[in-house]
């Protein structure tokens, strides 16, 4: 038996990521809020449904929440469950704080909500006339990682690895790492059957393009792309040994302090 979970990268943390722990937040807020209440009404309700967003159908009224280009937006907050939220907080944790340090607060959320549309529109036009309302916030958080990978490609991501017995950490690349991935949902959605209820691969696409390209227009001035390697590529060690190099540099390696840039005007504070 494998077993793999992404932890951690090894960019020094400069500034706090307001934004990111907000966008959590929100997250785990709005499905302790979806607990409590009628999960159909919810999903249909708040959630976006592909025909009824490009007009080919229409709820009944009682489900009938928002306008229809809302939940475009509410959709991003929802969750089908325990490990469908912590999957994506746990992404969204490990590489939000990259992109929001180089981006700044506003630009970072522009990114964010930007690629999400983006994801549901690819998702709701691979299939317009699909019922099925389409939840979570895994689209926009593709954006995030596909703007980690023009961002820092060559930064390492420390994975917690079990084999049998065996517990180790290993670093491995950004781009090998969140490119398997984005093939791994090209594939599946290219395989998935069109209309069958199940993982919005095609969301997970579009978000990650969106976000490479997103990035690209909203970088500051001086903030730079293709970022170089900071540590060691593919070094293993226990557990232990990480959560010592962790607490003592808030990182994998120690901290590379703040680059200069100039003052920041409106735009870049937010």
């Amino acid at each position: 038996m494998i077993f793999a979970l992404p932890l951690y990268d090894d960019n020094p943390m400069r500034r706090t990521p307001v934004v990111n722990y907000l966008l959590i937040g929100f997250c785990i807020g709005a499905f302790w809020w979806q607990l409590g209440l009628n999960q159909h009404r919810v999903l249909y309700g708040y959630g976006m449904v592909p025909a009824v967003l490009f007009g080919r159908a229409h709820l009944a009224p009682y489900l009938h929440v928002l306008p229809a280009w809302a939940t475009v937006f509410t959709s991003m907050f929802l969750h089908g469950g325990w490990f469908h939220l912590i999957g994506n907080m746990l992404f969204l944790w490990i590489f939000g704080h990259e992109v929001e340090d180089e981006l700044g607060h506003l630009r970072y959320l522009v990114l964010y909500f930007a690629s999400g549309v983006a994801a549901a529109l690819v998702q709701g036009l691979s299939n317009p006339g699909s019922h099925v309302p389409m939840i979570g916030a895994s689209g926009a958080i593709a954006g995030v990682l596909g703007a980690y990978t023009v961002l820092s490609p060559r930064a390492n991501i420390h994975v917690f690895v079990w084999i049998v017995i065996f517990f180790r950490i290993i670093n491995v690349p950004a781009w090998a790492l969140l490119g398997l991935w984005f093939a791994m949902q090209l594939i599946s959605g290219l395989e998935q059957a069109r209309g069958r209820p199940g993982v919005a691969f095609w969301a997970h696409v579009g978000g990650f393009v969106a976000g490479m390209i997103l990035v690209i227009l909203l970088r500051r001035h001086g903030a730079s792309l293709l970022q170089p390697q900071r540590s060691t590529v593919f070094a293993t060690a226990p557990p232990a040994a990480f959560a010592r190099a962790r607490r003592a540099s808030r990182g994998s390696v120690p901290s590379a302090g703040r680059p200069y840039r100039r003052a920041a005007g409106p735009w870049e504070r937010w």
